[in-house]
């Protein structure tokens, strides 16, 4: 695509732009009585403005239904996590059975190791991404040191090369290939939380498998940002959190999804709970766990109703506004639209330096900046100036255009302030 730094160009691709009317379905926050340009998706979604519809319609069978709720009325909270099953599974790639809505990102992720992190022998190794976002860092650390290893012995990170920020794909599969015989697990984020980079999953898979390991993904900045097709690419199981690209509101629930090739073995380890349980068999309150069949089967306690109600609100735009494949095609044109002003923007290296990856392909709706000089005071001034993007220790701020309520005049808009405000930081 041929971009300008114009006003009238940025104007010209929002006119063309079919998503553009969907930012009138979000609430934005107000900087110095104006709408916000709000670039922070990557760390929390903006709300749906039919989300409170979706709560009300929960608080009024609360109130007028009580526990009968569970059974009564339109859509019962016994099974209201099926309402969210298939549009969730058309975000990731998936069989409608291979995925469920539960719990939250982190709880998810252990109850995915109980499962797929089966250590013996000398295959007790995982491999991870260096500098994983803490949760991930944190579970595989306990996990590891559960089955009584030792996580410094147990956990391979691995790091880009010297003077690179990113990791090379070639890196990651030779890693894997010189591990296979001690690997257990191969677990990283589907895009790094820091860099934005995405990482190819499908060779990831592949190069797992070969060596005799399971493969996850945590997928918390990938759902709902890039395409997917964990189904295709023979994944063993994903999570993810709902609140960032998804739009489901602060702490909301989690995802999961489990390959079918395991949605029915009984065998597999887990920890099991009541909402997993055969729903037949349920409320006869006996010993003997039944899962579910498929991912569903890995639930343990009842819907949070709530929190999901807000969360099938968000899918349903996502629905409307075409899917995956539309929403991708606008990402990368937005993101794309920000690197060339950024880099049209006149300073050097020393001062700004561009750590995502150029390639459309191995990027997200993400572009972060490693700032040399004053970065928090670059940061501030952003932020007073109405530009919300996000800013990670120790020098580095994320900015996120988001093709459901972010526009190409917003992008044009943070550059002309960018430039401000590194003249003010000289």
């Amino acid at each position: 695509m041929n971009y300008q730094n114009t006003l009238a160009f940025a104007q010209e691709q929002d006119r063309q732009d079919p998503l553009y009317y969907f930012r009138d379905r979000f609430y934005f926050p107000q900087v110095n009585g104006q709408d916000a340009i709000y670039f922070c998706g990557n760390s929390l979604g903006l709300q749906p403005k039919s989300a409170q519809m979706y709560i009300d319609n929960e608080m009024y069978k609360w109130a007028n239904l009580a526990v009968e709720g569970h059974f009564k009325g339109e859509e019962p909270w016994f099974n209201y996590h099926e309402l969210l099953a298939a549009g969730a599974a058309r975000v990731v790639g998936a069989k409608e059975s291979e995925v469920v809505v539960m719990n939250q990102l982190t709880v998810n992720l252990h109850l995915m190791l109980v499962s797929f992190y089966r250590p013996q022998g000398k295959r007790f190794k995982i491999i991870t991404e260096g500098g994983a976002f803490p949760s991930d860092q944190y579970a595989l650390e306990t996990q590891t040191k559960f089955h009584g290893y030792n996580p410094d012995e147990a956990i391979i990170e691995l790091f880009p090369k010297e003077g690179e920020h990113t990791l090379r794909t070639e890196d990651i599969l030779q890693s894997i290939k010189e591990h296979g015989d001690e690997l257990a697990l191969v677990m990283m984020g589907g895009i790094n939380y820091y860099t934005g980079q995405v990482f190819d999953m499908e060779a990831i898979t592949k190069a797992g498998h070969e060596a005799g390991a399971f493969v996850g993904f945590d997928l918390a900045h990938a759902a709902g940002n890039v395409l997917l097709k964990l189904h295709d690419w023979d994944v063993d199981f994903a999570v993810w959190c709902t609140y960032k690209y998804l739009n489901s509101g602060p702490g909301g629930t989690s995802g999961v999804f489990v390959h079918e090739r395991f949605g029915n073995d009984t065998d597999l380890p887990r920890f099991a709970g009541w909402w997993g349980h055969d729903a037949g068999e349920r409320f006869k309150m006996q010993k003997g766990f039944k899962p579910m069949p498929g991912a569903a089967g890995w639930q343990l306690s009842n819907s949070q109703i709530l929190p999901m109600a807000v969360h099938r609100a968000s899918l349903q735009l996502f629905d409307e506004a075409g899917g995956m494949e539309v929403l991708r095609a606008k990402s990368e044109k937005l993101t794309g639209y920000l690197e060339y002003l950024i880099n049209d923007v006149p300073v050097g290296k020393d001062v700004l330096e561009m750590i995502t990856p150029q390639d459309p392909q191995a990027r997200g709706s993400q572009i972060s900046l490693l700032v040399k000089q004053n970065s928090r005071l670059l940061f501030d001034k952003l932020m007073e100036a109405g530009i919300i993007v996000d800013y990670r220790e120790p020098n580095v701020i994320r900015i996120a255009p988001t093709p459901l309520y972010n526009s190409f005049e917003e992008v044009y808009r943070f550059s002309e302030i960018l430039h401000e405000c590194l003249e003010g930081v000289k």
